[in-house]
């Protein structure tokens, strides 16, 4: 069977009358917006079965079944996922065009169907098992009703080992388990399941597949938000919490609201406010922008209002501007988030605050202002240099020139002078450079030559960018102690200074050289350190993602080398680049810069 391609199941869907579909085989009476009746999943006669058309699912507020209207037929009727968008789009006179594609089964649909009886299985925990009541009470505590709970897909993941005799019994093998990030396997060779006192949040593909999760630790430990790790089914960087649903409301709207965490997104959904997604932990990536893109040409960026949370709305504004999204800004309260906001307030305490955000040139002119960046004319370079990354990010042409006037007009300084430096490709800082004397780590020895550097390799920037984040934040490390090994790290300096980091307490800061150290790695340290300071949250996220992907691709795409069948070469090479595809891009971009290096030699 040919592949229906994802912008045809989207209108499918979309197309789709799911009150009448369901309405076939079950008697729905209208409740306010919504529909219901009696489950015909469990056989119940009360009218706990919930057909929600302003988010396209149903819910059972008993037995817990849930889905979109393809999962409607393949869970009631036995059909197939291609069976059942055909059907949906035979009645909604939908032709679907018949391309060329893979035949057989999905190879990635083992993930998928393990994914879907994880989330199952950690719905069940929350919302029946006597494990779930500490996940029960944190929900309580922050005014989260079980039946929301529910009909929005949250779990609970218990410490023991349950979850993997469940899935053991369902008869999903353990690679299985590995390879959509579900079980970890920690150093000393043992499997464990990844999620471990958690409060999950499903994230779902847009066809509305749950692909990973993130959880919320409820007890003390490091780090308070896990994401799955990449898998070929999910990509951090690619997928935005809450679109699958959220993505009818954006278009209709012609806008749409980003915020910080899931929380954020459940809250507001909970208030009304449908058009609402959230990246998840990190900055927003080019990959997300163009894909809200589709959707939308406006952005309203409704984040922090503290430090982090203002370095965190401009870099994700410039990201958005880049891609041709128009954006706002929306200014929180002090020490309040969409969470709080709206938890206390109720909706009608964000109305103002969305109806008063502005633009985030103007919003970065704002700030400037109330902290007196025009008052002095030596501070004014500076106030322009702060302006000229949102300049520069504007890729459409007439909201460049807005933007080129309005900073002129507010530095005080011709127009042509800021399109001149707007023009001016940004200089990257370099790293410090580093002390020489008696206390220096690279001091020279007894003979006077320097203390060499580690030799540089193939990946070494991705085993600097991990050691970097670790050095950062003790939640970097906690992460990167279960995700990765020291053999992954070649480079005997990086190798050494991950396991003194590795092995660091939770509660040390890291910021202070650890014992034992070899020079090398001494010397790594200082340097690392340095950028370390420098480093975002979010930019430690995107660095370590990165990082994490190239250190797992690096010894696969190495054993295709061995490989003397050329097609055979090609079909395994197309394989990893769909597993890993933030390296697959790196590897793309090497491969041009190192033809073009050849090119122009000849």
């Amino acid at each position: 069977m040919s592949m229906i391609p994802d912008d045809v199941i989207e209108q499918v869907r979309d197309s789709a009358d799911l009150v009448g579909l369901i309405g076939e085989s079950v008697n729905l009476k209208r409740t306010g917006s919504d529909y219901r009746g009696p489950c015909p999943f469990h056989g119940g006669k009360n009218r706990n079965f919930a057909v929600i058309p302003k988010r396209g699912m149903y819910y059972c507020f008993v037995c817990h079944e849930s889905g979109d209207v393809f999962r409607w037929l393949m869970k009631r009727f036995g059909m197939d996922y291609p069976t059942a968008v055909r059907d949906i789009a035979r009645r909604s006179g939908i032709v679907i065009p018949e391309t060329g594609g893979r035949s057989g089964p999905d190879p990635l649909e083992p993930l998928y169907s393990a994914v879907a009886a994880a989330h199952d299985w950690f719905g069940r925990q929350l919302l029946e098992k006597r494990e779930g009541q500490e996940a029960r009470d944190y929900l309580g505590g922050r005014d989260i009703s079980l039946e929301q709970a529910g009909e929005h897909g949250l779990g609970w993941a218990p410490q023991a080992s349950a979850f993997t005799a469940a899935m053991n019994e369902l008869g999903i093998e353990q690679g299985v388990l590995l390879e959509c990030g579900l079980l970890a396997q920690r150093e000393d060779g043992s499997i464990v399941p990844r999620f471990r006192y958690r409060l999950l949040f499903p994230i779902h593909d847009l066809r509305g597949r749950v692909v990973g999760f993130g959880g919320r630790l409820l007890r003390l430990g490091e780090p308070k938000y896990l994401n799955s790790p990449e898998t070929p089914i999910f990509h951090k960087g690619r997928l935005l919490f809450n679109l699958h649903l959220a993505k009818t409301s954006i278009r209709q709207e012609q806008t749409v609201i980003l915020v910080e965490g899931y929380f954020d997104v459940l809250r507001l959904v909970l208030a009304g406010v449908d058009h609402v997604v959230a990246p998840m932990g990190t900055g927003l990536t080019g990959d997300q922008a163009a894909l809200l893109r589709r959707f939308a040409p406006a952005a309203t960026l409704l984040y922090d209002s503290d430090d982090a949370g203002l370095k965190a709305t401009f870099r994700a504004g410039d990201e958005l501007l880049r891609h041709g999204v128009r954006v706002r800004v929306a200014t929180m309260p002090t020490g309040e988030d969409p969470d709080t906001l709206v938890r206390t307030g109720g909706v009608g305490a964000l109305a103002p605050v969305l109806r008063d955000a502005m633009d985030v040139l103007e919003r970065k002119i704002q700030l400037l202002e109330q902290r007196g960046w025009f008052e002095k004319v030596e501070r004014r370079r500076e106030a322009l240099d702060k302006l000229l990354p949102t300049i520069r990010a504007a890729a459409d042409p007439v909201m460049r020139e807005l933007y080129a006037s309005r900073a002129a007009e507010r530095v005080g300084i011709p127009r042509d002078v800021v399109v001149a430096e707007a023009n001016r490709a940004p200089s990257t800082p370099s790293a410090p450079p580093l002390r020489r004397g008696p206390s220096d780590v690279r001091a020279r020895g007894a003979a006077g030559a320097p203390v060499p550097r580690p030799k540089t390799r193939f990946g070494a920037g991705a085993e600097r960018q991990i050691l970097r984040a670790m050095i950062a934040s003790p939640e970097w490390r906690a992460i990167a102690r279960q995700e990765l090994r020291p053999e992954l790290f070649e480079v005997s300096a990086f190798r050494e200074l991950y396991t003194a980091l590795a092995g660091l307490p939770a509660s040390d800061p890291g910021g202070q050289l650890p014992e034992g150290l070899s020079t090398e790695a001494t010397t790594a340290w200082t340097e690392l350190r340095a950028a370390a300071a420098a480093l975002s949250p979010e930019q430690a996220s995107d660095d370590y993602a990165w990082a994490h992907e190239t250190l797992a691709a690096r010894p696969e795409y190495r054993a295709i080398i061995r490989l003397t069948d050329a097609m055979e070469k090609l079909r395994r090479l197309a394989e990893l680049d769909a597993r890993f595809p933030a390296f697959a891009r790196k590897r793309g971009y090497v491969r041009s810069q190192q033809s073009r290096q050849h090119r122009a030699r000849s």
